[in-house]
């Protein structure tokens, strides 16, 4: 129990700058859709669709390979974060140089030929964030977690406060006194460019904080040590390519795939992100897991408890997924609030979203067979056949079923990554799962979701009532099994 308390502690610190961090980014949802209209909003989702793909394309893996062939006895040498920095910043400035290039004619391919601009901010964005990544992945390797979550949390208090100065504070000095200062920094055709403005600059600041770990690049280049890393590497670009496909294609072929004209589509897609933001907790809670887990796996690999260990780990992650799923769902009544009115008609859909990225984070879990036994390339097989379930699916169901078919085709492609990972995990890296108390808590969320259904609908009770009352049954039963282990376990220690 004390690795697994370790764990915690670090998926905790993380999770202050995921949660705490995101969560006040998560408050601007509100303003963008209070603000914007639904498909000024589409226009920001589809950038940040096209931006998840550019990710992960320009971190080649090496986040993942830099975990893999560090050297842990000789921190102070690392040379596989050198190799690493020097090869993603040079490919990421032959990005940036290539899209200066050719931004005009790219925005016009993708109906934007008026805002060239978009494609050059985004650029910047994605050079600074992918370098970055290299920086913060040698932050988390050294488990400097605290200052890890201090510079994101800064980079999102820097992207708030951007955003509220241009869509809030700036329009209204401008309507008052348009010839005034706020003249020099203000530009009301710009728009929703300010979204991105505010991004780019919090880029650059959380660049600039990242520096110390940039000094890195004076250890050199291993041509040799490359060719490893770059073996062990580009899998996992095809897995993370392949699972920005399952998260964010959607995004792109709702655009081109629902049947209404140009506009309304932009409409639909932007009602459809919206509501995929109330699945943000569930979204959180996985990210920071996966920061703190990763390289968790990786050092504890060789301990002679390390699958009961991931055993356990998985199980109490499900136990805390579910809870956020019927934390979200049973409350929907007060969640709808923080997306404008125009986009509630989406929220269907969030039921669907949050049990898929549940499924997500099992196969996060799951996926420790591939990576720790240097299986990466059957590992983007298994992505692979994701994605092209997603991309199936969601062209076949978008047309019929509207943006309810990109979440179903979500939750669908995520169920079968996760069952296909466990079923080869037990070939090659077999763990004792607990299945049947997994797959147990999963039907009781989904058992104490379809009793809220009912009972506010057919019985017209109140939600906030039943909600509550459900979510304790749930934390009630959760203790019963599992709570008084840990209980136990951590008794037993003192």
């Amino acid at each position: 129990m004390g690795i697994l308390k370790k764990l915690a502690s670090q998926t905790a610190i993380y999770g202050v700058s995921s949660i705490v961090g995101r969560f006040l980014n998560y408050l601007l949802v509100p303003l963008y859709t209070y603000y914007f209209s639904a498909a000024e909003y589409g226009v920001v989702a589809e950038f940040y669709a096209y931006a998840g793909f550019f990710a992960v394309l320009l971190l080649f893996g090496f986040e993942t390979g830099y975990f893999r062939f560090r050297d842990q006895a000789s921190p102070a040498r690392d040379v596989a974060y050198s190799t690493a920095l020097i090869f993603v910043l040079t490919a990421n400035l032959g990005f940036f140089a290539l899209m200066a290039l050719i931004n005009a004619p790219l925005a016009a391919m993708l109906h934007y030929a008026d805002h060239p601009e978009y494609v050059l901010w985004f650029a910047i964005i994605l050079t600074l964030d992918a370098i970055g990544a290299i920086a913060f992945a040698r932050l988390r390797a050294g488990e400097q977690a605290l200052r890890f979550a201090t510079i994101k949390i800064i980079e999102i208090l820097v992207t708030i406060l951007l955003s509220l100065f241009f869509i809030v504070y700036c329009p209204k000095l401008y309507e008052q006194n348009p010839h005034g200062w706020v003249n020099l920094v203000y530009n009301p055709a710009v728009g929703i460019g300010y979204i991105f403005i505010a991004n780019l600059i919090a880029s650059l600041v959380k660049f600039i904080l990242l520096a110390p770990q940039l000094r890195g690049i004076i250890w050199g280049f291993d041509s040799a040590l490359f060719g490893r890393m770059l073996r062990y590497s580009l899998p996992m670009v095809v897995i993370g390519f392949a699972g920005i496909i399952n998260e964010m294609l959607d995004r792109v072929l709702l655009k081109y795939l629902l049947p209404y004209d140009l506009k309304t589509n932009m409409a639909m897609l932007g009602i459809y992100s919206a509501c995929y933001k109330l699945s943000i907790l569930m979204t959180l809670f996985i990210q920071a897991f996966r920061f703190a887990a990763e390289p968790f796996f990786f050092a504890y690999a060789d301990k002679s408890d390390a699958r009961a260990i991931y055993a356990e780990v998985l199980k109490y992650f499900v136990i805390f997924c579910v809870g956020i799923f019927l934390l979200v769902t049973l409350y929907i009544d007060f969640f709808k609030y923080f997306i404008g009115e125009e986009f509630r008609a989406g929220l269907p859909v969030v039921p669907i979203l949050l049990l898929a990225n549940l499924f997500l984070g099992i196969y996060v879990n799951l996926s420790i067979w591939y990576k720790l036994t240097d299986r990466t390339l059957m590992g983007a097989w298994v992505a692979l056949g994701g994605a092209a379930l997603t991309i199936g699916l969601n062209i076949w169901w978008i047309p019929v079923f509207g943006y309810l078919g990109s979440a179903w085709a979500t939750l669908a492609c995520y169920g079968g990554m996760a069952l296909v990972s466990y079923l080869l995990g037990r070939k090659f890296y077999p763990v004792e799962y607990d299945i049947r108390r997994i797959l147990g808590y999963i039907l009781l969320g989904l058992g104490l979701y379809g009793a809220q259904t009912q009972l506010t609908s057919q019985l017209d009770w109140r939600p906030w009532i039943t909600g509550t009352a459900l979510l304790l049954i749930y934390l009630a039963l959760a203790a019963r099994l599992d709570g008084r282990a840990v209980l136990a376990r951590l008794r037993a220690r003192q």
